[in-house]
């Protein structure tokens, strides 16, 4: 697995722990590798920071552009990886548009349900197509 698709791994790994635990994925991250339970390079805490900098934008994209879905109701592995896909797609420069639906894409064909990929590409899809009138 290249290096950043397990840094995106981990940081849905963090993402999700933080949001049903009710503390900041940075908290997360800390004690984690603090304990000795993670080693997480470089681009894990930057996909932690900006996922946590913009989710008010990102959440809302998500829940106009996941037609019949809601933010709330969406499975929470698919929300993550919705969540860092959107981030990769509209605010890093660096990682290809594509690249970043189909890495979330294999995040929750890893750990999701069969109808996700779908969904997420569905999702992402939308996003990219309107990107310049997002930013």
């Amino acid at each position: 697995m290249a290096k950043r698709s397990k840094a995106r791994r981990r940081a849905l790994e963090i993402l999700f722990e933080a949001e049903q635990r009710g503390i900041s994925p940075e908290q997360v991250l800390k004690t984690r590798t603090e304990k000795g339970d993670l080693v997480a390079n470089e681009y894990v805490g930057e996909i932690l920071t900006g996922v946590t900098e913009r989710q008010e934008r990102i959440d809302e994209l998500l829940s106009t552009y996941a037609r019949g879905w809601t933010v709330e109701r969406m499975p929470r592995v698919d929300l993550m990886a919705l969540r860092i896909g959107t981030w990769e797609i509209l605010y890093n420069e660096e990682i290809p548009d594509g690249v970043a639906v189909a890495e979330a894409m294999a995040l929750v064909r890893q750990l999701s349900t069969e109808e996700s990929p779908k969904f997420v590409n569905g999702v992402l899809g939308r996003i990219q197509q309107l990107k310049s009138t997002l930013e």
